[in-house]
């Protein structure tokens, strides 16, 4: 047990970190996660192939968690425009509060029913995003963008949820990659031409952040989480999760300095959504004793 909480706190800090490699590569938000997804999808089918894993799967399923991919691929898209138009701390905000969208978002795309306490909590946090967005207005586009890579992020956990029981986990994630990867590359000529960019191609530099974050941050990071899954609940990781933009902000603090530019609002704001992510876990687990 505890070397399996170690391996999934190894790989919610890897995760964290996924912000900090965003910022380091000059690319755009687009080619950037292009990039990622063509090195992942690669090596995953290398690496499943090699390990006799990869799982064959019905036709109408393949299109449904190619669907789910290209909601990760905006997802991802949106995350690292928000960091570009922002910086690493405000992307992560953003991304927290999407535990509290699900509040919010989750009975209107499912049967459950909405439970009032979730809804405040899920006001909470969206409160502590409007402090920073009203008062910090140089971060208000990076805000806009963040939030809609939480509500992406959100829609996404949803729909896998419905997933879990049919595909394994691995053969899921990579089939999802690859529908992410497929769709946007249909769509980079149009976004390219609205979001024009005079390096299409990674220096040096850049490929080595790629791969660090392709194969470290991502195929790693999995295979840790996966492994860690066996051992713990669905529950501790979940829990557990609520970490990852803690270790991405201090990171974010300890290697770009992010804490001199940031405002009085902006700790507000955050001490508000982490208060929230408090009371929810409380919550979580006092009905997880009874």
């Amino acid at each position: 047990m505890k070397s399996a909480l170690i391996k999934l706190h190894i790989a919610v800090f890897l995760w964290g970190f996924t912000g900090v490699l965003g910022r380091a590569i000059e690319l755009n938000e687009g080619l950037l996660v292009w990039y990622r997804l063509l090195i992942t999808v690669i090596s995953l089918l290398v690496l499943m192939k090699w390990q006799g894993v990869l799982q064959k799967i019905a036709f109408s399923t393949v299109l449904q968690l190619f669907g789910i991919g290209a909601i990760v691929a905006l997802h991802w898209v949106c995350f690292y425009g928000s960091i570009k138009y922002a910086n690493v701390s405000i992307a992560l905000i953003c991304l927290s509060s999407a535990g509290l969208l699900s509040a919010l978002l989750e009975p209107l795309m499912t049967t459950k029913k909405m439970v009032l306490v979730e809804v405040l909590l899920g006001l909470i946090g969206i409160a502590g995003i409007y402090l920073i967005f009203h008062f910090d207005a140089s971060y208000r586009t990076g805000i806009v963008i963040g939030i809609a890579s939480a509500i992406f992020s959100v829609v996404f956990s949803i729909l896998n949820k419905k997933m879990v029981a049919e595909v394994a986990p691995k053969s899921m994630m990579l089939y999802e990659l690859m529908g992410g990867f497929l769709v946007l590359s249909i769509l980079m000529p149009l976004y390219l031409h609205y979001f024009p960019t005079t390096r299409i191609l990674p220096s040096n530099k850049d490929w080595l952040w790629l791969l660090l974050l392709s194969w470290v941050c991502t195929v790693y990071a999995m295979d840790l989480s996966l492994q860690a899954l066996k051992k713990i609940s669905a529950f501790t990781q979940n829990l557990t999760l609520n970490l990852e933009p803690v270790y991405g902000i201090l990171l974010a603090f300890f290697i770009y300095n992010e804490n001199r530019n940031l405002s009085g609002s902006f700790y507000i704001g955050f001490a508000l959504i982490l208060l929230a992510v408090s009371l929810q876990m409380l919550r979580v687990l006092k009905l997880k004793r009874h």
